[in-house]
């Protein structure tokens, strides 16, 4: 959540910052309903004074000085003055969840199209045989069958199988030992998530609710990445700053509605309802949350090039970074058979936003508690990297040669040649 004293002190700044994430908000009615809230707040809290003294007095009369002062006290009952402070709180509160974070100054004004390249790392390989897209690889080796998981849930599901999981496996296990090396504490969280959290993570705002499962006999819903569950771990608490930061990285299965997606897109394990995903999360000091930020980006790169695979980095523009995000930077990875990068990684800086919905602060050196920072970054979306994998690695023979930081969790192999 936005803090209001930005809207308070620089109405007409924040308007124009607002103004570059492509969404519509009312800011004057922010504006207004906040000064008739505090308004009414003073209004309460002078009527809750008068009553204070009149009840002393009360306490030391007697007789008709007694009813007298009664009669006052009832005239300064402020009941009706909490039910329209509750009432405004309500739209205030309403109106503020719908506002989304305020881009970082370095972040580039615009839509999606003004999203800036900042690198390429890698070539992509040529090849002196046709190209074959993953599910074609996947179903010849018989490491991906979607046609029985058709079959057995619906479509855009899919099983990995054989040596599909194996490589999966793999892949968590250098992803953990190089994370661990850095502080992170591993972690398998709860795949569904109380709705007041996933609203305070910033994900049901804006159109996000069309893309999470909700169990509405629960009032649940069914996590899209292990981010959403582990922050409000912290909720209502108040960290140590020799603590910060705090990393954690998830492993957990997501699920995503995926609405809109079509054409290739829905072919094989890119875009599925349901696919895992090793996610960096970190609670990180406010003078240090920027820091925090390239060093997610800097792991994502160091896990990137262990596979040996071209990508390219940008940094996203306002218009099409998350709700909760101030800084957004995005890896994608060469897809051979679609001759185009695709996104594989995603890391962002969420400032106080959600720690100021989740109240999650630390107490600083002067004894006073401030919020906390919290950074997301992608390690893995195993679906997704499965697939650069295997395309990339393609050999003339159908095989895949398998990256050479995965083969001693793959029993030494260097390469997969059928379902084992």
């Amino acid at each position: 959540m936005i803090d209001i004293k930005l809207i308070r002190e620089n109405p007409k700044d924040f308007k124009e910052k607002i103004a570059t994430r492509n969404v519509k908000i009312n800011i004057d009615e922010i504006i207004k309903l906040d000064e008739e809230y505090r308004a009414m707040l003073q209004k309460s809290d002078d009527a809750r004074a008068t009553k204070n003294r009149a009840s002393e007095k009360i306490a030391k009369a007697s007789g008709d000085e007694k009813k007298k002062l009664i009669e006052e006290m009832k005239t300064a009952d402020n009941g009706g003055l909490e039910d329209g402070l509750k009432e405004i709180w309500e739209k205030l509160e309403n109106l503020l969840f719908q506002t989304p974070n305020i881009p970082l100054a370095d972040v580039p004004v615009g839509p999606e199209s003004a999203n800036q390249e900042m690198k390429r790392v890698g070539e992509p390989r040529k090849y002196d045989f046709e190209v074959k897209d993953h599910l074609d690889l996947g179903e010849e080796l018989g490491i991906i069958d979607v046609k029985r998981a058709a079959k057995a849930v619906g479509t855009r599901f899919g099983y990995l199988i054989g040596d599909g999981a194996r490589l999966e496996f793999a892949l968590i296990q250098y992803t953990m030992d190089l994370l661990l090396n850095h502080d992170f504490k591993p972690i398998v969280p709860p795949v569904l998530l109380k709705s007041e959290y996933m609203r305070a993570m910033g994900y049901l705002e804006h159109g996000g609710d069309q893309e999470i499962y909700h169990l509405p006999k629960d009032d649940m819903y069914l996590i899209g990445t292990s981010e959403q569950a582990i922050g409000p771990m912290h909720a209502d608490e108040v960290l140590k700053e020799e603590e910060l930061p705090l990393r954690y990285v998830g492993y957990s299965p997501c699920f995503r509605r995926e609405a809109g997606a079509y054409g290739k897109d829905t072919k094989g394990i890119l875009r599925v309802h349901q696919f895992d995903k090793i996610e960096m999360f970190s609670f990180t000091h406010p003078e240090k949350s920027s820091d925090e930020h390239e060093f997610f980006l800097a792991l994502q790169e160091k896990l990137m090039q262990g596979l040996e695979l071209p990508y390219r980095v940008l940094k996203l523009a306002t218009g099409d970074i998350g709700t909760p995000s101030a800084r957004t930077f995005d890896i994608e990875t060469w897809m051979p058979s679609q001759n185009t990068y695709r996104e594989t990684h995603s890391t962002s800086t969420c400032t106080d936003f959600q720690a100021r919905r989740l109240k999650i602060r630390y107490k600083n050196k002067d004894g006073k508690n401030e919020l906390v920072h919290t950074v997301n970054g992608t390690a893995f979306a195993i679906g997704r990297i499965l697939i650069a994998i295997m395309e990339n690695n393609q050999q003339a023979d159908g095989s895949i040669e398998i990256p050479k930081v995965l083969r001693p969790f793959m029993g030494g192999r260097e390469r997969i040649e059928g379902s084992k």
